[in-house]
């Protein structure tokens, strides 16, 4: 293990991550009265920290291997979630403790979206503002954005692209360089970032809200500037936008980069992740409204429409914007869409959840399974599209879905032994395991009233989420530190 290569990478991405402090300071300078000494206070701390890291190890510079990577993207992400919390714990309004600054930075890096504050139209704008910018740069990852800088400090950064991507499959290359590959995913994310400000400023919201509810939606992550979210504008407009780039984001970066290079949008329709993934965004909306226009639960059939589409393609990406209060909606709606967060969105998006490549391949091996039964001596492989899937993929996915219910279920058990009932219990782990934000039960608006071991549990859950389970829980194992 290159101990002295992992601290130097981690104190370089620390002073980097230090002015990402400087952007919401402008904010507390320029709206007078606001919390911008918070940020000063956490700037110079997490620079100095970052400093005093790479300092005595500036000078190494040995090549970094696949488990040095793991090591560093799960070390920087705890330690970045510790470090963001600071402008959070040092400020005086809001006043918060050390776990509740964590949480609620933890929360907005793994995009989850689930808060802890109260009263957010009265709160300070750097501070409304800082909890957007960590949702917009955990979205596509600080790894990624490292891996496109860090060639230029002198290291290398395949073995971070690979532990950060999302996804079952992380060898596929955008462009021959991974550094070529993280500044094209990053230019995506940009454009994409600046049509949504438009799109909200063109629906009637304010510069500062455009671009606040652009950075999470855009994240998939679920902040809003407001208690009510996007219910706050009671606008069609401002929900068709967010669903659209909801949607968008939902989906393979990689197929919006080929179609900004190639200028075509053929390879959509021949994906069949993208196909699953819009029938399974199809469904759930149809579903949702028509159990709402069904039971009346709105006199508008107008409001039934706009509010289902919005809150089934919020959830189902696992955004978890909300414009009406859907855990109080009739009959399984609110269950269906929770059951939804699980699916989530595409392999290499900013979405949660499982992916949907991982439960289209358990499905088809369901089918062939069944097939099995008919025709034992048959050799029926697994195929996404034209192209057999190997069986290491498959025995991967399958892996991956066994950890996963066996986290889930042990992360459940210790929220309800730390005091929650169990529906409550059930959808603080699926919210933040998926990193959905919203749920049903006593969190349905926050974790105000969750205790603090609860609200650690939940931290947990949301990196074991974020960094897809393997990569954190591979360092516990025996084999990750055997020479």
């Amino acid at each position: 293990m290159n101990w002295k290569v992992a601290q130097r990478i981690l104190g370089l991405l620390l002073m980097l991550f230090s002015l990402t402090m400087l952007t919401p300071l402008i904010f507390g300078l320029i709206f007078r009265g606001e919390a911008w000494l918070a940020f000063v206070e956490g700037f110079v701390v997490t620079l100095a920290a970052g400093f005093i890291m790479w300092l005595p190890v500036r000078k190494a510079h040995k090549e970094l291997r696949l488990r040095d990577g793991f090591l560093v993207v799960a070390s920087f992400w705890i330690v970045l979630g510790v470090f963001g919390a600071l402008p959070f714990y040092f400020a005086h309004d809001p006043a918060m403790s050390f776990t509740d600054a964590v949480f609620e930075s933890m929360s907005g890096l793994t995009t989850t979206g689930a808060t802890v504050l109260s009263g957010l139209d009265t709160l300070p704008k750097s501070i409304l503002y800082y909890r957007q910018q960590l949702q917009w740069l955990g979205g596509m990852g600080i790894i990624v954005l490292a891996v496109a800088v860090l060639p230029m400090l002198g290291v290398g950064g395949m073995q971070l692209y690979r532990a950060e991507t999302p996804g079952p499959v992380k060898d596929t290359k955008l462009t021959p360089r991974v550094t070529e590959t993280a500044k094209a995913l990053w230019y995506v994310y940009l454009a994409f970032t600046t049509l949504c400000v438009l799109g909200y400023l063109f629906a009637g919201m304010n510069w500062f809200d455009a671009l606040c509810h652009a950075f999470a939606t855009v994240a998939i992550g679920g902040f809003s500037t407001h208690d009510a979210s996007l219910g706050y504008y009671n606008s069609a407009a401002v929900n068709l936008v967010a669903v659209v780039f909801m949607f968008a984001a939902g989906v393979n970066f990689s197929l919006h980069f080929f179609t900004w290079r190639y200028l075509t949008v053929r390879h959509y329709f021949e994906n069949p992740e993208f196909r699953a993934y819009v029938f399974v965004l199809v469904a759930v909306s149809l579903l949702v409204i028509a159990g709402l226009l069904w039971t009346g639960t709105y006199a508008d059939p107008w409001d039934g429409i706009n509010n289902g589409l919005l809150q089934a393609v919020s959830i189902a990406t696992t955004t978890g914007f909300t414009t009406t209060d859907y855990p109080s909606w009739p009959g399984a709606l609110p269950v269906l869409l929770v059951f939804a967060s699980f699916i989530g969105g595409c392999a290499g998006s900013t979405a949660g959840g499982i992916k949907v490549v991982r439960c289209l391949l358990i499905y088809k091996q369901g089918v062939r399974e069944i097939v099995r039964l008919v025709h034992p001596s048959a050799e029926i492989p697994v195929k996404l599209g034209r192209q057999a899937v190997p069986v290491r993929v498959i025995d991967a996915v399958w892996g991956f879905f066994s950890v996963y219910l066996i986290v889930f279920g042990v992360m459940m058990m210790a929220m309800m032994a730390a005091g929650l009932d169990q529906v409550t219990a059930f959808s603080a782990v699926t919210l933040s395991l998926n990193n959905l934000g919203a749920g049903i039960g006593d969190v349905a608006a926050g974790f105000m009233a969750v205790n603090d071991s609860a609200k650690w549990i939940a931290v947990v859950a949301m990196l074991l989420g974020r960094l897809e389970i393997f990569t954190l829980l591979v360092l516990v194992t025996p084999t990750f530190w055997r020479r």
